[in-house]
């Protein structure tokens, strides 16, 4: 059973990654339509950065899977049995 904290910290990373969703589906879906000199866009960050970010993101993602498998690994490794 979940306790309180554990509860209090799901809800955080959900709602972190809601609001996360909904402001780079604005930012890539919405503003292309919205006038450039629009009060909006001092809001999001420069279109280059739309591409540059996830592609980064997903990098260091799976730099940190293969460092933790590598590590996990290395730390499991057997002696092999020596054949006489």
């Amino acid at each position: 059973m979940a306790t309180a904290t554990d509860r209090l910290v799901g809800f955080g990373l959900v709602a972190f990654s809601l609001a996360l969703f909904t402001y780079y589906t604005i930012w890539i879906v919405a503003l292309p339509f919205i006038d450039s000199n629009h009060g909006i866009h001092k809001y999001f960050l420069p279109r280059e950065y739309s591409v540059t970010i996830p592609v980064v993101a997903g990098l260091l993602l799976l730099l940190f899977i293969g460092t933790f498998i590598v590590i996990v690994m290395w730390k499991n490794k057997k002696p092999a049995k020596k054949l006489n």
